[in-house]
C-alpha cells in the first residue's frame, strides 16, 4: 500500500510520503514515461502557451503595482514638506483596475491549464491501466508463481496512481516555476542589477543546504517504506487468516509482530519528516537574511534617488516569485524520483516475456474433439538447473479415465498445466487429437478442457453467475440442469436468494463443500471433451462424495477425464492409472495390474491403510 503523495501551488510542497526508493535507471525511464506525451503534443503545447501566458500576467502585477505605490508615496511626501497634498486618485484607480484584469486573466489561464493538463494525465493513466491489463492477460503462469499478488497489485494501483497524480501536478507545476524564475529574473534585472547580484547570491547557500538535507533524509524515507512495507505486509496475513491466528491463541505474537513494525515505522517516519522539514525553516531563514540585504541597499538606493519605492517593493515580490518556485522544485525532485521508480515498476511489467506466441499457422480446427492425448519424450523443468519431468511418455485413447497418483512434488498438477499450455515444455511433444498443442492456439485448446481443482474459486457474484462462468451465453435451463447434474440444485434452492444468492469476496457464506458443489456445476456446463480433477472431492463429505462421484461417472461418459488424487480408493476404477515420482512416470496400468506387480503403487496403497504404528515402523 503506498502513501498518498501530492503538491500544492503556490506554496511548498509537503515532505510526507517521500520514497528512498531511486530508481535504476531515471533518464531512460523518464524518456518513456514522456513517450506517452506524443499523442497530446497539440494539448501539451497548449498548456505549455496558457502557463506563460498565466505566469506572464501574474509577472507584470508586482512591477505596476508598484507604480501605484510610488504615486502615492510621492504624495505623501510631498505633504510632509509642505506641499499642497496631491495624489492621483484616478491614475491609482486605474492602476488596481487593470491589477485586478491581470490578475483574473491569470487566474483563468491557469485555470484552464490545470483542465487541459488532467485531462492529458488521465488518458495516459487509461493508456497505461489498458497496456497494463492487456499484458498481465499475456503473461505466464509462470509470472504469477514468481510475483506476490500484494506486488502486482501495487504497480498495477499504487505505482499508476503516483504517475497520475504527478504527471497531473508537477508538469504543470514545473512549467510554471521555470517561468516564473525566468520571468521574475528578467523583472528584477530592468529593476536594479545590483539588487539582483544580492539576491542571486543566496541560490548556492539553498542549494546546498538543500541536497544536504535531502541525502541525509533519504537513509530514512527508505526505513520508513521498508517498514510501511512489513506493516501492511503483516496486516494483511492476519486479516486473511485471522481464524487461524484466534484459532491457535496467536493474537499477542500477531499484535506483538504489528507493535514492533509500528514502532519502527514511527521511528523512521518522525526522523525523516522532520529533517526533510528542516528546509523550509532554513530556506525562510535565507531568504529573510536575502530581504534584509535587499531592504538595506534598496533604502540607500531610494535615498540617492537611484529607485522608487515602488520599484524596491516590485523587487521583493519579485524575489519571493523567485524564490518560491526554486523551493518547491527542490521539495519536486524526492516526488519526481519516487514517480520515476514507481514508472520504472509498470515498465517491469510491460517489459516482462510473454507467454510463447501462437503459431503462424495453425493446423486445422479439428470438426469434433474426440479427446485422445499422447504425450512423447516430454521434458520440462522451471529452473534450467533442475529438471521436474524428463523422457515422459504415455498415450490416452477417448473417453479413458487416466488417473494421475504419486507423492508430492511428483509433478502431478505440472503435467495437468503442461497438457493446457499454462507453460511450455522444453522438449518431446504433446498432442491433442493427433495435433501438436504448439500448433493450436491456447484458446481452441483450452475450450476443450473443463478444471475441477481443490482449491475451489468463486468471485463476488451470483450463483447463477459463477455456474454461468463456466460458458458464455448459458441459458437458465442449462444453468439449472448443470447444477442437478452436480448436485448443488437443492441446496441452491434452500438460500434465501436461491440463484441470486451473492458469494462474498471470500465466498466463505457457503460450505467448502457447497463451493466444490458450485465448481463442478460450472464444469458440466462447460461440457468439455477431456476433464481435469484435481482432488477435486478432497474437501467434501462422504455423502457430498458420493453424490459427485455420481455425476462425474455420467459426466466422464465418453469423455477423456484426467484425476489426479491422493486418497487411492477413489480412483480404482480408472482405465489407466499414471504413478508419478520425481517427475516421471514410474509405473502405468490398471489398478490390479499395478497391485499384482507389487511396486511403488503398491507401497503407496498399502500406506494408506496400514495401522499408524505400520506406517512408524516402515520410516
Amino acid at each position: 500500500m503506498g502513501q498518498g503523495r501530492g503538491m500544492g501551488r503556490g506554496g511548498p510542497m509537503p515532505h510526507f510520503g517521500m520514497p528512498g526508493e531511486k530508481a535504476k535507471n531515471f533518464k531512460g525511464t523518464l524518456r518513456r514515461l514522456l513517450g506517452y506525451l506524443k499523442d497530446s503534443r497539440a494539448a501539451l503545447m497548449a498548456v505549455v502557451v496558457m502557463a506563460i501566458l498565466g505566469t506572464a500576467f501574474s509577472i507584470f502585477s508586482p512591477r505596476i503595482l508598484g507604480q501605484a505605490t510610488t504615486t502615492l508615496f510621492d504624495g505623501v511626501m510631498g505633504s510632509i514638506q509642505g506641499k499642497p497634498v496631491s495624489i492621483d486618485f484616478a491614475y491609482i484607480g486605474r492602476i488596481l483596475a487593470l491589477l485586478a484584469v491581470l490578475y483574473v486573466v491569470s487566474a483563468a489561464f491557469t485555470l484552464v491549464q490545470q483542465r487541459v493538463m488532467v485531462g492529458i494525465s488521465q488518458r495516459i493513466v487509461y493508456k497505461l491501466r489498458r497496456e497494463i491489463s492487456e499484458k498481465l492477460s499475456r503473461l505466464p503462469l509462470q509470472y504469477y508463481d514468481g510475483h506476490s499478488h500484494g506486488d502486482v497489485m501495487s504497480r498495477v494501483s499504487n505505482d499508476v496512481d503516483t504517475v497520475s497524480s504527478t504527471l497531473q501536478q508537477a508538469l504543470t507545476q514545473i512549467l510554471s516555476s521555470l517561468i516564473g524564475i525566468i520571468g521574475a529574473i528578467v523583472m528584477m534585472l530592468a529593476i536594479s542589477p545590483l539588487l539582483m547580484l544580492i539576491a542571486v547570491a543566496t541560490i548556492p547557500i539553498m542549494i546546498l543546504m538543500t541536497k544536504a538535507i535531502s541525502k541525509r533524509s533519504a537513509r530514512y524515507f527508505a526505513g520508513q517504506q521498508k517498514a510501511m512495507g512489513d506493516l501492511n505486509g503483516h496486516v494483511e496475513e492476519m486479516f486473511t487468516g485471522h481464524r487461524i491466528v484466534k484459532a491457535y491463541g496467536g493474537e499477542a505474537a500477531s499484535i506483538a509482530t504489528f507493535e514492533g513494525s509500528n514502532a519502527r515505522l514511527f521511528e523512521s517516519g518522525w526522523k525523516a519528516q522532520f529533517i526533510s522539514g528542516l528546509i523550509m525553516p532554513l530556506m525562510s531563514f535565507v531568504n529573510n537574511l536575502g530581504y534584509v540585504a535587499i531592504c538595506v541597499v534598496g533604502s540607500i538606493m531610494a535615498a540617492a534617488r537611484g529607485l522608487t519605492v515602488g520599484d524596491i517593493q516590485a523587487f521583493l515580490q519579485y524575489l519571493r516569485q523567485f524564490g518560491m518556485p526554486i523551493v518547491q522544485t527542490a521539495n519536486m525532485a524526492n516526488i519526481i524520483q519516487s514517480t520515476i521508480a514507481g514508472a520504472e515498476r509498470v515498465f517491469e511489467i510491460l517489459d516482462e516475456v510473454e507467454e510463447e506466441p501462437e503459431a503462424a499457422t495453425s493446423s486445422a480446427t479439428a470438426a469434433k474433439p474426440r479427446g485422445s492425448v499422447e504425450i512423447e519424450a516430454m521434458g520440462f523443468s522451471y529452473r534450467k538447473d533442475a529438471e521436474l519431468i524428463k523422457g515422459l511418455e504415455f498415450s490416452v485413447e477417448p473417453g479413458h479415465v487416466v488417473a494421475i497418483v504419486g507423492p508430492t512434488g511428483a509433478g502431478k498438477t505440472t503435467l495437468v498445466n503442461l497438457l493446457m499450455r499454462f507453460y511450455e515444455i522444453d522438449a518431446g511433444e504433446i498432442r491433442v487429437d493427433g495435433r501438436n498443442i504448439r500448433s493450436m492456439p491456447r484458446s481452441e485448446l483450452r475450450a476443450m478442457f473443463g478444471m475441477v481443482l481443490q482449491d475451489a474459486w468463486l468471485f463476488n457474484g451470483s450463483i447463477r453467475e459463477n455456474i454461468a462462468f463456466g460458458r458464455e451465453g448459458a441459458t437458465e435451463e442449462e444453468i439449472r440442469a448443470s447444477a442437478k447434474a452436480a448436485y448443488a440444485d437443492h441446496f441452491i434452492r434452500t438460500l434465501p436468494e436461491g440463484y441470486d444468492t451473492v458469494l462474498n469476496e471470500e465466498a466463505n457464506n457457503v460450505s467448502q463443500g457447497q463451493k466444490q458443489l458450485l465448481t463442478i456445476a460450472r464444469a458440466l456446463l462447460a461440457d468439455p471433451t477431456i476433464l481435469i480433477l484435481d482432488e477435486a472431492t478432497s474437501s467434501v463429505d462422504t455423502r457430498t462424495e458420493l453424490h459427485i462421484q455420481n455425476a462425474l461417472a455420467t459426466l466422464m461418459e465418453g469423455r477423456t477425464s484426467f484425476v489426479i488424487a491422493h486418497r487411492l480408493s477413489t480412483i480404482r476404477g480408472a482405465d489407466l492409472i499414471l504413478v508419478m515420482n520425481s517427475g516421471s512416470v514410474v509405473e502405468k496400468g490398471s489398478h490390479d495390474e499395478l497391485m499384482t506387480k507389487k511396486g511403488f503403487y503398491f507401497e503407496l496403497y498399502e500406506s494408506q491403510f496400514a495401522s499408524p504404528e505400520k506406517l512408524l515402523e516402515d520410516a
